[in-house]
């Protein structure tokens, strides 16, 4: 596997979604987000990952060797911190209850860690060697909004897939642009999981989750230019 990793590292970026998509698409769909046999297959997925990344000493290459430092710069994220709360916005209902909603928060938190990994770390910093950075930025932010069109699949309506598509690409630019500039995937992934566990507390009011993917999209359209202008020169390490 690392041979493959090496030579193609794109392809094996790309392999791991299809792997991703292929095991957790059947299950979401049949079973929903509160089944435990969805939380051990994301976990199973998610563990593989992480696995590989620390037996090879990749840690640091795909930003999960720390925190962004100095302190002072967390600052950088406070509009994803933001954001984060937005599913919250229409109000507060809980949408499952006891052994679901616990097996639900696991499996969201596991979605957020995955995608990250997979697509701001094993894709981006794959194209970025192979592409170059904006090449790299565009791949990953569209492939991961365009990504959610797979809930279809699971059953979503039509209406809502579109919604989803424009605002998961939105904040893939916001998660990549975070990343570049921070060279970390430890915010990403947090702030992810954090937004996906929300979910389950949303009263869903068609006005409130309007103005969420409206502020994510001017999130989007405002901040990432910012941080493209403050990175520093180079390639992420």
């Amino acid at each position: 596997m690392y041979k493959f990793y090496q030579k193609r590292e794109v392809l094996f970026a790309v392999s791991w979604i299809v792997l991703y998509c292929v095991v957790s698409i059947p299950i979401r769909g049949l079973l929903g987000d509160g089944s435990p046999l969805m939380m051990i297959a994301l976990l199973a997925i998610a563990l593989g990952l992480t696995v590989f990344i620390k037996k090879h000493h990749l840690e640091e290459k795909y930003g999960l060797h720390r925190w962004p430092r100095p302190t002072a710069r967390n600052l950088w994220f406070l509009p994803l911190a933001v954001l984060a709360t937005g599913n919250l916005w229409g109000g507060v209902q809980l949408t499952c209850t006891g052994q679901s909603l616990f097996f639900s928060v696991l499996s969201m938190l596991l979605i957020g860690y995955t995608e990250e990994v997979i697509f701001r770390g094993l894709l981006f910093k794959g194209m970025i060697k192979e592409d170059g950075l904006t090449r790299a930025i565009l791949v990953s932010a569209v492939t991961f909004g365009i990504g959610h069109i797979v809930n279809l699949l699971a059953g979503q309506a039509s209406l809502a897939t579109v919604m989803q598509v424009f605002f998961a690409i939105a904040w893939g630019f916001l998660f990549t642009l975070v990343f570049y500039k921070s060279k970390s995937l430890l915010p990403c992934a947090l702030t992810h999981g954090i937004v996906n566990c929300l979910s389950l507390f949303s009263r869903g009011s068609a006005a409130a989750d309007w103005v969420y993917i409206a502020a994510v999209i001017l999130a989007a359209l405002l901040y990432c230019p910012y941080l493209l202008r403050q990175a520093e020169e180079g390639e992420p390490s």
